[in-house]
This record gives structure tokens, C-alpha cells and sequence, in this order.
């Protein structure tokens, strides 16, 4: 059976509306979401981001598992016959003997008090560390973050100024059209302005790719909001080498061998602990046959350390290997950070003047450049090849001071959020 061709342009016409309403409601969404300023990034990447949940909830773990840790063990049931004969007349009786008893007790182990401390301080231990290691990963966010809103951010102003020639081009476009009909160029100049305006789409695309690449890398961090517009600029931090290097001592992937060291400490305690004997109590009470008297006991036990050499001491000596191989690490560490805050720090110097030398020296001379081009090519003493490398030149030199520029930040986020804790804000703690 044919569908009729009427109702089969009415379902396209249907579908056609469709999807132009989605498309709409989409751009709508877009144009009306609210925008995403650089601490409100900072602030969704820091309550979002699943790794920081996941040790937050690592903490929770370690703040249950400290509670027992002091605590004496489990009380113990015994149950028992003493004294059963097996043999004559009685075997197997409960009650014919005046020895044979049902036991039943109760036994509590009592370990000794260094040993109970020493535990008590590795699990104090374990809670610090685990705090230590969501400070390191906060700081993580938070730059990544960072570099990931400076990374968009650049490469939009860097498509605002390529959306900007397009008027440009198109009073040089119609320039040289004039300049034909006049009788004063020749059809090569009409391609070589055609020829401008494609290579000015092509970096157009390429930017419009990084920036597609770059919201894909901020989504990471923020999820659904990194495709909103951007607002607002990136704060200016103060970027002091003194400062700096004071702050590297607080670093938290320094810090966290503070609490290394404090459970690293507390096993050796631990492990010196257990050369001091623990001890245990027991009370049983004994039934014996309805003819004799009921008996109770109480009995007392002690651990005999008596084989220190081959049991305690090699534990003592292992924790104590870890606890100067932990000294030798944080000392690797630290010189490890402060050769990366000086090379950060250097570069940082460098782009610094970089952005200065593109801003105040290349930028006035590439647009001096552009003007005598453009007035020689007007009193027909220049070509118009040599215009069009000007501003190719000019263009090429105003995206680098911004590509500059977006370098610096990056590098000063990479030095705020490396040598601190810093608040969303931007101030230390």
C-alpha cells in the first residue's frame, strides 16, 4: 500500500520542524547559561570532581577504623568438662567423681599499655594522612582547573580578534576592487585578497578546533558548565620568588610526610611494644556433682617476649629502615620542588618580558609596518603583496601577544597553585 505523497511531505514537514526546535532550544540553552567565571569554576571543580569525594569518603573509612584501635579485644567464652573418667564402673559420668566439673568462663586479654598506644597513634596517623592526600588533590583541581578555564579563555580572545578582520577584510576587499575597476590593479591583486581571507578562515578553524578541545579538557573538571560562555578575567596573583620559596616548605606534597612520619613512628613504638609481655585474666566457674561443692577459678597468663632476636628486634629494625628511608625521600622531594619553583619561576620571568616586548616593541612596529604598506599601496609605489604580508604579519604578532599572554597565566597558576594552599579566592589559608 502507497502512503500518500501528501502525507509523506506532512511527516517531513513535521520532522523538519522538529528538529529546527531542538536546534533552537539547544542554542537557546547555550546563549542563556549562565556564564562561567574563573572562581565559580574553581569552586564546582572543587564539590564535583569525583576523585575529591572519593577520599573525602577514604577519610570517613579511616575516622571508623580508629575507633577500636585502643580498645581491648573481644572477651573470650570458654566452655569445658575437667576431669571426665573414661575407664570402670563410672566412665563417662558428670557426677559420680568428686574431680569431674562442667566449666564455663570468661577470659579477657589485656595487651599492654605502650602497645594499645602505639596503635591508637598509627590510626591517628593513617586519618592525617589521608587528610594530607585530599589537600594534594584540592591543589591538584584547582590548577588544572585553572589552566584549563586559561587555556579556553586565550583561544576565545584569540577568535574574537579573528572575528574582528572579517570587516577589515571586507573594506580591503572592496578596496581593491575599486582600485581594478580604476584601472590601477590587476585581477592577480583580487586573488591575492581572496587569498587573505581563506588563510584568515583556515586559523579561524584551527582556533575553533582548540576551543572545542579546550572545553573538552575544563568538562573533566566542571562536567556539563565548561560549555557555558566564560566571564570575567583570571585574578593576578602576586608572583614574588621570595614568597614563593618561603611557602615550598608548606607545599602539601611535602606536608604528607608529616603524617607519614607520625604512623611510621607509632609501628616502631608499636613494634618496640611487643617486648613487654601481655597479659590475660580468666574467671571459670566449675559444677560438679549434686553431692559435692561447686568451685570457681581464676587464672592469670603472661606472654613471654624471650626470643626478641628473632621475633621483636627484626621488626624494630625493618620499621626503623622505613623510617630513615622516609627522611632520605622527603629530602629528594624537597630539592626536587625547589629546582622545579626555580625553573617555573624563570620561565615565568621570561614569558613576563615576552609579553611586554610583543606589546610595547613588536605589536607598534608590525602595525607601523601594516601602515606604510597600505599608504605606498594607495599611491601606487607599493604592491599589494607586500600589504598583505604586513597584515599577515600584524595578525600573526596580535594572536602571539595573546598566545603570550594566556603562557604567563598558565605558568603563575602552575606557581600560586604548586607553592601553597590557596583558596578559591586566591589568598592562603
Amino acid at each position: 500500500m502507497r502512503i500518500p505523497q501528501s502525507a509523506d511531505c506532512l511527516s517531513r514537514f513535521l520532522l523538519c520542524c522538529t528538529a529546527t526546535l531542538l536546534g533552537l532550544a539547544s542554542l537557546v540553552g547555550t546563549a542563556f547559561a549562565e556564564p562561567l567565571s574563573f572562581d565559580a569554576a574553581l569552586a564546582l571543580a572543587v564539590r564535583e570532581t569525583p576523585t575529591l569525594r572519593a577520599e573525602a569518603a577514604q577519610v570517613d573509612a579511616m575516622r571508623h577504623a580508629a575507633i577500636p584501635a585502643g580498645e581491648l579485644p573481644d572477651p573470650k567464652l570458654t566452655l569445658g568438662l575437667d576431669n571426665v573418667p573414661i575407664e570402670g564402673v563410672d566412665r563417662f559420668s558428670l557426677s559420680s567423681e568428686p574431680m569431674t566439673m562442667q566449666r564455663i568462663g570468661v577470659m579477657q586479654e589485656f595487651p599492654n599499655t605502650s602497645k594499645r598506644g602505639a596503635r591508637v597513634e598509627v590510626a591517628r596517623g593513617r586519618i592525617a594522612l589521608s587528610e594530607a592526600q585530599i589537600r594534594i588533590t584540592r591543589l591538584t583541581v584547582l590548577r588544572e582547573t585553572a589552566l584549563a578555564w586559561i587555556a579556553r579563555d586565550t583561544v576565545e580572545r584569540q577568535l574574537a580578534r579573528i572575528d574582528a578582520l572579517d570587516g577589515e577584510n571586507r573594506l580591503f576587499e572592496a578596496a581593491v576592487r575599486a582600485r581594478i575597476a580604476g584601472a590601477k590593479g590587476s585581477a592577480m591583486e583580487a586573488v591575492a585578497a581572496r587569498q587573505e581571507a581563506a588563510m584568515i578562515d583556515a586559523r579561524r578553524d584551527e582556533l575553533i578546533a582548540r576551543r572545542q578541545q579546550s572545553i573538552a579538557t575544563l568538562k573533566r573538571w566542571v562536567g556539563p558548565r565548561a560549555e557555558a560562555p566564560l566571564e570575567g578575567d583570571v585574578p593576578d596573583w602576586p608572583i614574588a620568588h621570595d614568597a614563593l620559596a618561603h611557602a615550598l616548605h608548606w607545599h602539601p606534597e611535602l606536608a604528607i610526610f608529616d603524617p607519614k612520619a607520625q604512623v611510621l613512628d607509632a609501628e616502631v613504638a608499636e613494634a618496640r611494644a611487643e617486648k613487654k609481655p601481655d597479659w590475660a585474666l580468666e574467671l571459670a566457674y566449675q559444677k560438679r556433682g549434686s553431692q559435692f561443692g561447686d568451685m570457681a577459678t581464676v587464672q592469670v597468663s603472661f606472654d613471654l617476649p624471650v626470643f626478641a632476636a628473632t621475633r621483636q628486634d627484626p621488626k624494630i629494625a625493618a620499621r626503623l629502615a622505613e623510617r630513615e628511608g622516609l627522611d632520605a625521600e622527603r629530602e629528594a622531594v624537597m630539592r626536587e620542588h625547589a629546582a622545579m619553583l626555580e625553573a617555573d619561576f624563570a620561565e615565568y620571568q621570561r614569558l613576563d618580558k615576552a609579553v611586554r616586548r610583543q606589546r610595547e616593541v613588536l605589536l607598534p612596529l608590525a602595525g607601523e609596518k601594516v601602515d606604510l604598506a597600505l599608504a605606498e599601496w594607495r599611491g601606487g609605489k607599493g604592491e599589494l603583496v607586500n600589504l598583505v604580508m604586513a597584515r599577515r604579519e600584524r595578525v600573526d604578532a596580535e594572536l602571539m601577544a595573546l598566545a603570550l599572554e594566556g603562557e604567563r597565566q598558565k605558568m603563575a597558576a602552575r606557581l600560586h597553585y604548586a607553592y601553597g594552599e590557596p583558596t578559591l579566592s586566591g589568598e592562603k589559608q
